[in-house]
């Protein structure tokens, strides 16, 4: 594969085409997710380039990110910043528009939420890869209101703090030249919350150490961050009533909560490393997603060990996921549908060969040339 990027800056002629000075933003360092995986891949695509965030916490991210150059902004030093980031909502605008980025002639923003409103110099190009509109102000914002803890008084301080947030974020959305998002629906909300469109390009999904499964698979499988929105208690129940085998990896506030409704036969392994992930996929029947996803990382994984996908058909995984050729599509997200899906699954439908080619789509190297090219052409431009 040719350099990542080989750019024409201004000022200079074509003959010398020297490589852009970049910066990568994200929001914060504060977890392992399917953003900072994307950040891991820009980083590997730009070695050079140093990471500015909001919040650094080196023991509870992927180690890798501790061998790049991190740059924080005045919240890391705050009292209980790492731990407890959510305290200092309201300071996150100014904090992320304090973030010096002068000198880059390009950068690009890893954004869930505050990355997308950093300050870029006048010269520079500012590209943003967004995974979603800002969940908590937008199309999550009445189940996290619902979701908090006491005291009460925080109830009633929010809703208007959010409201100011919310018209920091649609403005803060207008200030990166161009847009990359993950999904079509992910578009589709970026449409409609800012105004603005996107470029899609699926975000990596590393699948290289993932064993492609063999025989009929002992038990089904799910999992990820056990929080509401993602609707675990909808599989729990499901299998609970058909008192089958299912497996949940991951954790989250949900956790002791699926345990009280779960049966015997559903196991909760907290957190896995991903060569007991890839296990786990390798010797499943399928993989179960009912949650409506900006993308889904983890179908592609399952689907990358040849496992047939139950997944409900909105969101990201109507794109993913081949209805009838790689796993089923939910019409309602109610368990009564995936116990249903589960009674009725014939294995011998799905060819896990034809699985896996379809999974190796949304490879690590698929979105670093698209990549490439995408921002090639903008600064060609």
């Amino acid at each position: 594969m040719n350099s990542p990027i080989q750019a024409i800056i201004p000022g200079t002629t074509n003959n010398q085409r020297p490589e852009p000075r970049v910066a990568l933003v994200h929001d914060y360092l504060v977890q392992d997710g399917g953003a900072e995986r994307v950040l891991g891949v820009l980083q590997q695509m730009f070695p050079q380039a140093p990471t500015f965030v909001l919040i650094h916490d080196p023991e509870r991210v992927n180690k890798q990110f501790n061998d790049r150059t991190i740059h924080t902004s005045f919240l890391n030093h705050w009292p209980f910043a790492k731990r407890i980031y959510q305290w200092y909502l309201p300071f996150m605008p100014i904090a992320i528009e304090h973030l010096d980025l002068t000198g880059y002639d390009l950068v690009i923003s890893s954004a869930s939420s505050f990355a997308k409103g950093v300050i870029a110099a006048p010269e520079s190009l500012h590209i943003c890869y967004c995974h979603t509109p800002t969940r908590f102000l937008w199309q999550e914002r009445l189940g996290y209101l619902n979701d908090l803890p006491q005291p009460k008084i925080m109830r009633a301080l929010l809703p208007p703090l959010l409201h100011n947030l919310r018209q920091w974020d649609r403005l803060a959305a207008e200030r990166p030249d161009l847009m990359i998002t993950n999904s079509n629906t992910s578009r589709e909300r970026i449409k409609r919350y800012y105004g603005r469109d996107a470029h899609v390009i699926h975000p990596p999904v590393d699948i290289s150490n993932i064993p492609l499964g063999h025989g009929p698979g002992k038990y089904w499988l799910a999992g990820g961050r056990l929080v509401g929105y993602k609707r675990f208690d909808l599989v729990v129940k499901a299998f609970t009533k058909l008192n089958l085998p299912l497996k949940i990896f991951g954790i989250g506030p949900e956790m002791k909560k699926l345990k009280t409704m779960a049966g015997s036969k559903t196991e909760f392994l907290g957190h896995v490393s991903d060569e007991e992930k890839s296990e786990l996929y390798r010797d499943a029947i399928g993989y179960v997603s009912p949650q409506i996803e900006d993308f889904g990382i983890t179908v592609i994984e399952a689907m990358a060990a040849g496992r047939p996908v139950i997944s409900y058909g909105q969101g990201g995984t109507k794109e993913t996921v081949i209805n009838g050729v790689t796993g089923t599509h939910l019409e309602a997200q109610a368990w009564e549908d995936i116990g249903d899906a589960i009674i009725r699954f014939d294995a011998t439908k799905f060819d896990p060969k034809t699985i896996r080619a379809h999974a190796e789509t949304f490879s690590v190297e698929r979105f670093t040339q698209k990549m490439s090219d995408f921002i090639d052409h903008a600064l060609a431009n």
